[in-house]
């Protein structure tokens, strides 16, 4: 482990010339706080620069990929919507890092991946998940424009009725049907999902590197020139649902069927 850096919300692993970066706070599903949108951003800025890597693996601790954004910073939000805006900047840097990178990225999909979770998935390069995860993108059931990245990459994999489909119903998708449509690569028994990412990790540790590189590179530049054209747009729209009374009443909604949930569960 030598050389890596340490972070509050992520652990950094290397295995011969494969980086894995792994969402670190299982308590609450991996879920995004302010801090983990700054850490995986300088996460992914190390793993672009590592000389002891030429791929990277992105994984969650636990049962989860992410599930997104964290309830207690959404209601920090509401209360100060400035703190939003701050963060968008960061969902902003997080897309681009993830563009930019010229080593192939690889998604483990090890459970949920949703909201920011689900595009941070997406933007990887090829994407394995275990048959029992889901992934989806429901901005929209807490009254948010799906603005950070959601708008960017869905369209591009699953066509634009399909993505406006999902986009506007939040709905989660189980793995082997995301694998169907061509949301994502593969969907392996979850028994399997560390052996299948190993095998196809060592494949491109030990190819062409620069060849592999600047093919992700090339092909990036549509993606790069898409998300320049939407981000901005997309921020601002969310900034503006950050500010709504149907936002502010769909969080207290969700709260409170949690606490419904958690309280009826320690009855049993």
């Amino acid at each position: 482990m030598s050389g890596l850096p340490e972070f509050t919300t992520l652990l950094l692993s290397r295995r011969e010339r494969i980086l894995t970066i792994t969402f670190n706070r299982p308590e609450v599903l991996n879920a995004f706080a302010a801090s983990m949108h700054i850490e995986i951003v300088d996460a992914l800025r190390f793993a672009a620069a590592d000389d002891g890597s030429d791929v990277i693996v992105l994984t969650g601790a636990d049962r989860a990929f992410s599930a997104g954004g964290d309830l207690a910073r959404m209601e920090e939000c509401i209360a100060n919507p400035v703190e939003f805006d701050r963060e968008a900047a960061d969902a902003k840097r997080i897309v681009f890092s993830l563009l930019d990178i010229e080593k192939p990225v690889i998604a483990k999909v090890n459970g949920a991946a949703v909201g920011l979770g689900a595009t941070i998935a997406l933007l990887c390069d090829v994407i394995f998940a275990a048959d029992t995860a889901r992934i989806g993108d429901p901005h929209v059931k807490v009254g948010l424009v799906a603005g950070d990245g959601g708008c960017v990459i869905w369209p591009q994999l699953i066509g634009f009725a399909r993505a406006k489909e999902y986009l506007f119903t939040g709905d989660l998708i189980p793995a082997p049907k995301a694998a169907a449509m061509g949301l994502i690569n593969h969907a392996v028994p979850a028994a399997e999902l560390d052996a299948r990412v190993d095998v196809f990790c060592d494949r491109l540790s030990g190819g062409a590197v620069q060849a592999i590189r600047w093919t992700k590179t090339t092909m990036n530049l549509e993606l790069k020139r898409i998300a320049h054209a939407l981000m901005d747009a997309g921020i601002a729209y969310e900034s503006v649902t950050v500010r709504s009374d149907e936002h502010r009443r769909r969080v207290a909604a969700m709260k409170a069927e949690m606490q419904d949930r958690s309280g009826r569960g320690s009855k049993t």
